[in-house]
Parts: structure tokens; sequence; C-alpha cells
């Protein structure tokens, strides 16, 4: 009669299924969907990304690991010599070393490398250091001043400020911007006239050497400053209006913005001041642990502590306030 029993109808069916996911539509024995293929791309790519996280947290530990514990944990099975030349590689150079490559007269890179890791030193502060990084002061290589000037702001002496004022006309604009930076941290009266210069535009073309000017001026209660951070506030740059707002708030305590009109109402109609000046402290370099020094737990991170400048006392911001207000008012 033609029927078909349902068994044979199933297997057909099945068959046919089988076949058509085979060879999708006709295609070639062998053939795979597009589909299919960015899938598996997909799935592959995902386990390669997996596998080389693993690889670098396993890095990472192992670096931490060297790193923070080089100085006290002697590889297992190995004597003391065979530790220290395999640590070595992480440990930064010795005292002697950064000594000898700061002297390097053959190589600037090693005079400069030098004097950056004695001056960061926990015992860069040592005066035999300190004047070796003078002597770097007068280096034919700008980047060996730069790094000399550096140094005398973090281990330098009021008496090196003048030394540094001069270096405000340097022709390198790395070590002018370094030498405005150092004077943030050594105070002298001496060199508020040549940090009034460079916070003009017509006097310095780099605008980070105008801003650090002008904050390093923040530590000066002197009326001629407030008339230079005032002009300042007309610098075409934001950061030099920035600096040269900040240094008028700390020098008055007092806030009117960046127009100059406010500050300058405010100059002339008050006879002191400098009666709400608050304590300058210099700015001080700060960062976030990254997400690969989790892994060493005895890494410390190079963070700094903002402080009042070296020679500013806490009775010479006292005596300092009085001559400011003792001056005005005569």
């Amino acid at each position: 009669d033609g029927r078909v029993h349902p068994a044979i109808v199933a297997s057909r069916t099945t068959s046919s299924a089988a076949i058509g996911l085979r060879r999708w539509r006709g295609m070639p024995r062998g053939y795979q969907p597009r589909r299919w293929r960015l899938r598996v791309a997909i799935r592959y790519s995902t386990r390669m990304v997996r596998l080389r996280m693993i690889y670098v947290v396993a890095g990472a530990c192992a670096f931490g690991f060297a790193s923070g514990c080089a100085d006290d944990l002697p590889l297992a099975g190995a004597n003391t010599s065979e530790a220290e030349s395999i640590f070595s590689v992480f440990a930064p150079p010795s005292p002697t070393e950064a000594a000898a490559m700061a002297t390097n007269e053959y190589s600037a890179d090693d005079r400069q490398l030098g004097i950056l890791l004695l001056a960061n030193a926990p015992w860069g502060g040592a005066d035999v250091y300190v004047r070796l990084y003078r002597l770097g002061l007068d280096d034919e290589d700008g980047a060996v001043r730069t790094a000399a000037v550096r140094a005398i702001g973090l281990h330098g002496s009021p008496d090196d400020a003048a030394r540094i004022a001069e270096l405000l006309d340097d022709p390198d604009r790395l070590v002018r911007w370094e030498a405005a930076r150092s004077l943030q941290r050594l105070h002298n009266p001496s060199v508020v006239a040549s940090l009034m210069t460079k916070v003009s535009g017509a006097n310095e073309d780099e605008v980070p050497v105008r801003a650090a000017a002008a904050t390093a001026l923040g530590q000066y209660a002197e009326q001629r400053v407030l008339d230079a951070l005032i002009l300042a506030l007309d610098d075409p740059d934001l950061t030099v209006n920035a600096a040269a707002r900040g240094s008028l708030n700390t020098l008055t305590g007092e806030d009117f913005g960046y127009e100059p009109r406010p500050w300058v109402e405010f100059v002339r109609g008050n006879a002191e001041p400098f009666a709400g000046r608050q304590t300058y402290t210099y700015p001080a370099y700060s960062r976030d642990r990254k997400w690969f020094e989790w892994f060493n737990p005895f890494l410390d991170i190079p963070n700094e502590i903002s402080a009042a400048p070296v020679g500013m006392t806490v009775e010479e911001l006292r005596r300092e306030r009085e001559d400011a207000s003792d001056g005005s008012g005569g």
C-alpha cells in the first residue's frame, strides 16, 4: 500500500540530519562552519590569555620574592657566594659601584645614573656624597647637571641655594626646571629676585620652569613677591596660573581665584596682607602601588613626605611674619 514503517522513517531522518550537519548543506567532507570555527578560535584565545596571565603572575611572584628576600634568604643547597651571584641580578649597585659610576669621566650616562643612585639612597646625604653632587653642578653634560641639581635639592643646605639659582639661566631647559624645583626645598631669601625673574613669560619660555618658580616663591612673605605672583595670574598657561594662585593662598590665607583684580584690591586695601599666612611645604612625590608590586610585601614605595624647606625654621617663620607686619604697617 506504499506505507513505510515508522522505524525506517526515523532512521532515514536521523541519517539525513547527520549527513546535513557533517556536510553543511552540500559542502565537501571536512568543511567546518564559520560560526563553529569562530567559537573554537575564541575558546583557544581565551585559554592562551589565561595561560599567559598565569605566567605573568608567577613571574611577578618570583621577582617580588627575589627582590624582597635577596638580602636575607640564601638558596637551599647553595653556598653564600652562589646565592649572592644569583640575587645580584635584582640587587642595586653597591655604594662603591654607584660612586664609581658617578665619577666616571668617560661616560656621562654613568655619571648621571651614579648620582641618582646615590641621591636616592638612604645614606645619600653623607658629606662625601654631597660634595660629589656639588661637583656635578659644573659638569659639561646637561643630564648630569640635572641629576646633580636634584641631588642638591634633596640633600643640600641653604648655602647651596645661591649656586642653584645661577642654574636658572642654564641653556638646558631640564636643568632650569630642576633648579626651580630644588629651590622649593631650599630656603634662602637671596634667591627671591632670580625666582621672580623666572616667573615672567618674558624671561622664561618653558611653562614647567615658570610654574615651579611660582611655587617656590610661596615661602617668601615679601610685597614684591605678591606683585610678581599677581602678574603671573595673567600667564597664558593655566599651570602657571594655578601655581601662582596656590602661592598667593599660602602667603595670605585668602583665595580670590584666578582674576588679578581681587588680589590687587586685597593687597592695596590691607595693611597686613600676610596676617593669615599659612605654613609653606614643598610638593612631594607620591604614587600608588602598582598591581605587580602587591606581590612583594617587602617592597617600599618611594613616596616622599611634604615638609618645610631646609633653612625655614618655626622661629624664622614667626620672625618673617612679624617683619612683614611691621613693614606693611610702616
